[in-house]
């Protein structure tokens, strides 16, 4: 790689470490999501799958103020996401047994068939992923990673 192809670093020379690793986290962030999109099916958002994600990942049912929150959007946000996902028969709005006035929503059998579907049609990218980078490296950058995520989650309870 010469001098002029080579990556310039995430932060600029005398800024805290903290700061680099964010700003490497955020630009990864960008890159992965324009990636991931153009493997999502017709029609499907980065936000979309990611709400079915986050609720099949936490075996959950939420509120929309509550992925609202988990997602750091505004709630007229999430209720359109949510109002397209169901339209398109991948979430279904619960009502709440106690008090029928909150409804949850839920991910159906095809909410969690798209999402795995579009996490096979990133096999073959995670394929050339692991030729550059191996599966060992992976799996240690997993842990520190979540300690971050968790910490920063922490911050804004």
């Amino acid at each position: 790689m010469t001098e002029e192809t080579k990556p310039k670093p995430a932060g600029l020379e005398g800024d805290p470490i903290e700061f680099a690793v964010m700003t490497e986290i955020g630009i990864i962030n960008q890159l992965a999501d324009n990636l991931f999109q153009s493997h999502l099916p017709n029609g499907m958002t980065v936000a979309q799958f990611s709400v079915l994600n986050h609720l099949l990942r936490l075996e959950a049912q939420q509120t929309i103020s509550e992925l609202a929150k988990a997602m750091q959007v505004a709630q007229p946000t999430m209720s359109s996401t949510v109002r397209k996902l169901e339209d398109k028969g991948l979430i279904e709005l619960v009502h709440e047994p106690d008090d029928r006035r909150i409804r949850r929503v839920a991910v159906t059998a095809a909410g969690e068939q798209l999402r795995n579907d579009a996490v096979a049609a990133l096999q073959p990218m995670a394929e050339i992923l692991r030729q550059k980078i191996p599966v060992t490296e992976w799996q240690a950058l997993l842990p520190p990673l979540n300690r971050i995520r968790v910490f920063l989650d922490q911050l804004r309870s």
